[in-house]
């Protein structure tokens, strides 16, 4: 997958799933932020959450984003936060096996039915979000990678993989967001960065679904 140019950030207005847009925030009619919180259909969790906002938690994360994000949703929304660490001088390179990279969630559980994930590129690489179903004992990160690096996705229900925008696309640049809002029925999903490498180098986290 090409690397994307980084944009010059300019303001602009985007409707998508009927939501408004504004930079870099995130809340739900309901009450719920990006950051986690509960409220608006959301149930607790996010155990594994690095923290509110683009700039997250992480030690190696990139540059702050100027990327209009929604900032009224109807759905529930989940924070996904990718990182990289120490790779910044690479960016551009494809990602080594054994690098240190991350994706958190928050929160980790939600209902059934319409669900936004948003994911918030702290590192210093592209990256994407895609959401795979988990078979009945099937744990997270078991997935095998083919000769390219990346694990097969063609039960994905979804991604979000386009640069400051909603769906799929090139990947998601360094300090920039993509989104996507899908219906997921009950059950376990690992949301997954499927680029060359990122799933092997630690890019998975579960996502469980309530009935």
């Amino acid at each position: 997958m090409p690397v994307p140019l980084r944009r010059t950030a300019r303001p602009f207005v985007l409707l998508v799933a009927g939501a408004a847009l504004s930079a870099c925030a995130v809340s739900t009619t309901g009450g719920t932020s990006a950051s986690g919180a509960a409220g608006g259909g959301m149930m607790g969790g996010g155990g594994s959450s690095s923290g509110g906002g683009m700039m997250g938690g992480s030690a190696a994360r990139g540059p702050s984003s100027t990327c209009a994000v929604p900032t009224t949703l109807t759905t529930p929304v989940v924070t996904v936060t990718a990182s990289d660490m120490g790779m910044m001088a690479r960016s551009d390179a494809t990602a080594p096996l054994g690098a240190r990279m991350t994706l958190d969630a928050s929160p980790t559980t939600v209902r059934a039915g319409r669900v936004t994930l948003l994911l918030q590129n702290a590192g210093w690489r592209v990256h994407e979000l895609v959401v795979l179903p988990l078979a009945e004992g099937q744990d997270v990160g078991s997935r095998e990678s083919g000769a390219d690096g990346k694990v097969d996705e063609a039960d994905s229900v979804g991604e979000a993989s386009a640069d400051c925008a909603a769906g799929s696309g090139e990947g998601v640049a360094s300090g920039s967001a993509g989104w996507v809002t899908l219906t997921l029925a009950p059950g376990r999903y690992e949301l997954v960065c499927n680029l060359e490498n990122h799933y092997a180098d630690g890019m998975q986290v579960e996502l469980d679904v309530a009935g």
